[in-house]
């Protein structure tokens, strides 16, 4: 563990783990997840832009892949930890304070719908400083005030390496709207979730 992930983590306590990536995600999430545990201690809930209209195989692939269980996301369903989810096509996924989810059709974010900005706005209320946020590659600027507000709320903040990225463009904007606690390579992301395991 390096010294600064040592000192972000230290007094810190995650409940759970808000995710978001656009253009070259998949690559990157699949360098990032698998490996962590069964019987993990955090919810993962991820936002990966799928296209309107093409059906999201995400759970499907990374279930393969994983030793916790992985689902995409659903209504009213109560976040379990040690559980992967993933928001499906054509609705913004959001957490309610009694940490369930909630699923609408309210207008695109950033042309986007799920958008990254819309589950991290609403995972920074219900979490507050126990929320932990990863924003990855992509080519908009969906996230990056997503991740201001687990920041504002006292969450835990971390941004990919934007020179290791696909697509920079998002992990710069995020780290241009607030200077985020942690940047990042993939394996050091990695890192840092296995080691809220160990804490």
């Amino acid at each position: 563990m390096t010294p600064a992930i040592a000192a972000a983590l230290a007094g810190r306590s995650v409940e759970a783990v808000v995710i978001g990536a656009s253009a070259g995600g998949v690559g990157a999430l699949l360098r990032l997840l698998p490996g962590l545990p069964a019987g993990y201690g955090c919810a993962i809930m991820v936002v990966l832009h799928v296209p309107e209209g093409r059906q999201s195989n995400l759970a499907g692939v990374f279930q393969t892949r994983m030793r916790l269980p992985v689902r995409e996301a659903r209504d009213k369903e109560e976040i379990s930890s040690g559980t992967l989810y993933f928001a499906g096509s054509g609705y913004h996924l959001s957490v309610e304070c009694d940490r369930s989810f909630s699923l609408s059709c309210e207008e695109r974010v950033h042309f986007s719908r799920p958008a990254i900005d819309y589950l991290m706005e609403s995972a920074a209320d219900a979490y507050g400083p126990a929320l932990l946020g990863i924003l990855l590659t992509g080519a908009n600027q969906d996230g990056a005030a997503g991740l201001a507000a687990i920041g504002m709320a006292g969450g835990l903040t971390v941004v990919q390496l934007p020179a290791e990225a696909e697509q920079p463009i998002m992990p710069l904007e995020a780290i241009r709207l607030r200077v985020p606690d942690l940047i990042l390579p993939l394996d050091d992301i990695h890192s840092l979730l296995l080691m809220l395991e160990t804490k």
